[in-house]
């Protein structure tokens, strides 16, 4: 009988201003097998928004539900909205072979970890404090307060660095972006996952029968 292929969990974490969201999208660009997962939130759809793409809208009462049916394998109360990710929804994908990416903060990345300790954890930053701050006010938008609100809040979320398997500094974007499609590359290499993913043939033949 042979092995079922079971794909990868990759958790990506980063503060705000680091830049994670948009390294994602191009590693995603690049590599097409990569399937990031859809959360599930309480808040509305933004303008542009597509339902089942860039989240699961559902109301309070339905995620609630979720959330004491223990559907979720993380989630959050974030103001007054919430933010979960389905469990049921993952482990299927990870079933059919496919690797899947959680963009989830430190705080989810532990309640992830409990559940699925297998997972390969990355955490991206920014080159320096003062390019964190450069990043968090090129709005322009946000008060003085609101940007020092900011810069707290991001330095509180890097000081959780040392929970992650990997750590990326985003400096030159396209530096960062190869050293995350390295670690993707990386762990697919190794014996115990590249095996499965092998032709039968190539199996017997590394088993050395045929």
């Amino acid at each position: 009988m042979s092995e079922t292929a079971q794909g990868l969990l990759f958790i990506v974490s980063a503060p705000s201003g680091a830049g994670k969201t948009s390294l994602l999208k191009a590693l995603l660009v690049r590599d097409a097998s990569l399937n990031l997962s859809v959360s599930h939130t309480t808040r509305a759809a933004r303008p542009g928004e597509r339902d089942g793409v860039d989240y699961h809208f559902v109301s309070m009462d339905v995620f609630q539900r979720m959330r004491d049916a223990d559907a979720f394998l993380e989630w959050a109360q974030v103001f007054d909205n919430a933010y979960g990710t389905a469990e049921a929804n993952v482990r299927a994908q990870l079933d059919q072979g496919r690797d899947v990416i959680l963009e989830i903060d430190w705080q989810g990345a532990r309640q992830v970890r409990a559940r699925l300790p297998e997972a390969i954890a990355i955490f991206i930053v920014p080159p320096s404090v003062e390019a964190l701050r450069e990043r968090l006010s090129g709005r322009g938008q946000d008060s003085v307060e609101v940007i020092e609100r900011r810069m707290r809040d991001a330095r509180a979320d890097i000081t959780h660095y040392d929970e992650y398997d990997y750590l990326i500094v985003n400096d030159v974007f396209d530096d960062a972006l190869d050293e995350l499609a390295a670690v993707t590359a990386a762990e697919r290499l190794r014996t115990s996952v590249k095996l499965p993913r092998l032709p039968e043939r190539l199996r017997r033949l590394l088993a050395g029968r045929g």
